[in-house]
C-alpha cells in the first residue's frame, strides 16, 4: 500500500511539474503590451488607447487643467529604429493635423492639440501596421469608431 501511495504521489507531481513548465512557457511567450510612457508630461492622463497589432499601442492622452490633448505611438520593445508615426486633427477640421513621423526606437510623438469640448481622430502606426480612430473623446462616453487598422 505504500508503494502504490508513493508511485501515485510522484504521478501526481510529475502532471504539476508539467502543468507548470507549460504555464511558465505560455506566460513567457507572450509579447509584453506596450504601456503609456509618460512622453506627454506632467498633467495628462490616457483617455483611450488602441493596439497596433502586437508591435505597440496608440495613446490619447487628455489634461484637464490645459484642455489639451496628445498623442503617442509606444513599441511593445525598443529596438533597431523602425518608421513610426502618431497623429491628431479636430474631427469637425476646426484645428490644423499635427503629427510627428520618423524612426524611433522607443516611440513616436508626442503631438499636441487643443481639444476641450471637441471630438478628435487621432491614431499612429509602427513600421507597417497602421490604426486611426475617428469622432474620439467628444465627451465622458464617446470612445470613438476604429476607421482604419491595416498593414501596408
Amino acid at each position: 500500500m505504500k508503494r502504490s501511495r508513493a508511485i501515485a504521489g510522484s504521478a501526481i507531481l510529475a502532471v504539476a511539474g508539467i502543468a507548470t513548465m507549460a504555464t511558465a512557457t505560455t506566460a513567457t511567450a507572450a509579447p509584453k503590451a506596450a504601456a503609456y510612457n509618460g512622453a506627454c508630461g506632467s498633467g495628462y492622463s490616457v483617455v483611450n488607447s488602441v493596439p497596433v497589432s502586437g508591435k505597440g499601442t496608440v495613446f490619447l492622452t487628455y489634461n484637464a487643467k490645459t484642455g489639451k490633448n496628445c498623442v503617442v505611438t509606444v513599441r511593445n520593445a525598443t529596438g533597431k529604429a523602425v518608421p513610426m508615426y502618431a497623429y491628431l486633427t479636430a474631427s469637425d477640421g476646426s484645428s490644423p493635423y499635427v503629427y510627428d513621423s520618423g524612426k524611433y526606437t522607443s516611440y513616436a510623438g508626442p503631438v499636441y492639440l487643443p481639444g476641450k469640448g471637441i471630438c478628435v481622430d487621432w491614431g499612429g502606426s509602427i513600421e507597417s501596421v497602421s490604426v486611426n480612430v475617428s469622432g474620439s473623446n467628444c465627451g465622458r462616453f464617446a470612445a470613438g469608431v476604429v476607421t482604419h487598422h491595416r498593414a501596408h
